[in-house]
């Protein structure tokens, strides 16, 4: 399983977490099977690329997105694509991948999403 954590830059595991997604320069994929940690960068069309991170994401193979919040709308667009969300996430990605795998992040819904997340699009 591919797990996803929006960074800002490409130190690894030790990468701090973007709290925006959409604007993240980076994403850090760890491989749940083999522990292999992968860091792309976004293309997305928030910076300049093409297509959306929900779709792009989904293009890697990722399976699961950990982000600090996000809108709802973005989660009904990763769930499209088949890629489950769970919110919560901070510090580094480590810190974020063991949060996760401990249980401690919140599975994205209607309730803990934010309504329009206050930006400008």
């Amino acid at each position: 399983m591919k797990v996803c954590v929006p960074t800002r830059d490409e130190n690894g595991m030790e990468g701090i977490v973007e709290q925006h997604f959409g604007k993240a320069p980076t994403y850090t994929i760890l491989d749940t099977d083999t522990r292999e940690v992968v860091v792309i960068p976004n293309t997305s069309e928030h910076l300049g690329g093409v297509g959306l991170p929900p779709e792009y994401l989904h293009q890697q193979g990722v399976d699961i997105m950990l982000c600090a919040g996000l809108g709802f709308k973005a989660v009904q667009m990763f769930e499209s694509y088949g890629i489950k969300v769970f919110v919560g996430a901070g510090g580094t990605a480590r810190d974020t991948f063991e949060a996760w795998e401990a249980g401690k992040l919140q599975d994205a819904n209607a309730s803990n999403s934010c309504a329009d997340h206050g930006h400008n699009h």
